[in-house]
């Protein structure tokens, strides 16, 4: 997709929803060919992650849409876990990925890059599902996630951003996934919200792309804090930050400036990240225990 000038393309950037986006980040990583490409992407956001504070980051990526344009499975494996592999000695923070699928391309080639991805299958911890998400249902994709669970990989979900509350009952009902990505839409069905309360479900929200993508007109109006106020596991991630104006802690401010959070907000939603994450019960605990003592120091 070229742009006759750069204000073209910043002006690209003005995205009107999320398709609008998908068009832009697909062009964009027409940039990444080889293996050290995916390294040295991966490694650039680990190291601006763990300079806003961040000390464990589950990175997705989308191998299909790699796949689709010459680039093999293993180029942007093998790069992206270096990256993972080098994060704590490089910049002492953590990190696993997540294999995503492309929602708007079919089951079947979901279920092909699944059966390519298991000879790597030591490299990635989960599997998700993203991209365009209306018209794109987790039922669709109901197979190759119970072969992912039966394989052992946790699985997890984009739901409820664009699309309805009915898409996060499929993948809860039907993925079994362990966490939503994003969910902001749940607030919509009483008994949704009931539902992810009972049972503890985190959702991985993105405020500064909610923004970006017109989910929410400005900060002042997302619902994070009335996710807080009923009791729902709501985390704050950064999605995408190069294209929606920021990396985690970028979000965090943006929604405590916004929407004026107490300090027993902000150590919530950072004690709901630390649970949700798919690190061991002792780090957890670890990091709990560190969250405490700051909490009370301050």
């Amino acid at each position: 997709m070229p742009y006759p000038s750069v204000e073209a393309l910043r002006a690209a950037y003005h995205f009107e929803d999320l398709q609008s986006f998908l068009n832009l980040y697909y062009a964009g990583m027409n940039v990444l060919q080889t293996e050290e490409d995916f390294f040295d992407l991966a490694s650039a956001y680990f190291g601006r992650a763990r300079s806003q504070g961040v000390v464990h980051a589950e990175l997705f990526f989308d191998p299909q849409a790699h796949m689709s344009r010459g680039i093999r499975f293993e180029t942007v494996i093998n790069g992206l876990h270096k990256a993972v592999a080098a994060s704590k000695k490089t910049y002492g923070l953590s990190s696993s990925l997540i294999m995503c699928f492309l929602r708007d391309q079919s089951a079947g080639s979901a279920m092909s890059v699944f059966d390519e991805s298991l000879a790597f299958g030591d490299k990635f911890v989960a599997v998700g599902l993203d991209s365009a998400e209306v018209g794109n249902p987790p039922s669709k994709f109901q197979k190759v996630f119970d072969k992912a669970r039966a394989e052992g990989f946790i699985t997890v979900a984009h739901a409820g951003e664009e699309g309805p509350p009915e898409y996060v009952w499929e993948a809860i009902n039907l993925l079994k996934v362990s966490r939503i990505d994003h969910g902001v839409r749940s607030l919509e069905d009483d008994r949704l919200v009931a539902t992810l309360r009972e049972q503890a479900i985190p959702l991985t929200v993105c405020p500064l792309s909610n923004v970006k993508l017109k989910v929410f007109d400005k900060m002042a109006d997302h619902n994070i804090k009335r996710m807080l106020d009923l009791g729902l596991n709501a985390t704050i991630n950064s999605d995408d930050p190069a294209y929606f104006g920021g990396y985690v802690d970028d979000n965090f401010r943006a929604v405590v400036n916004a929407l004026n959070l107490s300090r027993e907000d902000e150590i919530k939603l950072c004690r709901n990240s630390i649970n949700a994450a798919f690190i061991e019960p002792s780090e957890k605990a670890q990091y709990l225990s560190q969250l405490e003592k700051s909490s009370i120091a301050n």
